[in-house]
């Protein structure tokens, strides 16, 4: 499969709120994000080479809500998890922990063609959210691929 389900794992170096098309302004305090996507088209992972370029500054269009986040200069890839399995939902939700762990989301972010609350998870700290993400792609996957930028 050329294709699957991915995360993006975020840096964010700014407490500044983003404008996110159809949802409006969003705020996006600095720390560690996680954006769970699906890439199963016929560009497979190639979804991914993208989003870098947004995050780049190399591609002003904006498709999807993480589109406005990577556009932000604040934003940054600091790492891509990627499953080879149409899991997307699944990982989504597995990734947002519990808030007394200090896991956070922005609701209604990515998931406008599923009924999930968000497919973007918040923690202050890397380590943290790099283990969920890891753990919800193990789960579904049994081991992750992994590819640091």
């Amino acid at each position: 499969m050329s294709g699957g389900t991915y995360t993006l794992v975020l840096e964010r170096r700014a407490d500044d709120p983003i404008e996110v098309g159809a949802l409006g302004e969003r705020p996006f305090p600095a720390g560690w994000y996680a954006y769970t996507g699906s890439a199963l088209g016929s560009g497979g992972f190639g979804r991914i080479d993208r989003h870098r370029a947004v995050a780049a500054g190399e591609n002003d269009t904006r498709h999807w809500h993480v589109d406005y986040l990577l556009g932000d200069p604040a934003t940054a890839i600091d790492r891509v998890v990627t499953t080879a399995a149409d899991a997307e939902c699944t990982v989504a939700s597995a990734v947002d922990g519990p808030a007394a762990d200090g896991f956070g989301r922005v609701d209604d972010f990515g998931c406008s063609d599923c009924d999930c609350r968000s497919h973007l998870a918040y923690h202050e700290r890397r380590d943290r959210l790099l283990h969920a993400v890891t753990e919800a792609h193990d789960a579904v996957r049994g081991d992750a691929t992994t590819a640091s930028d």
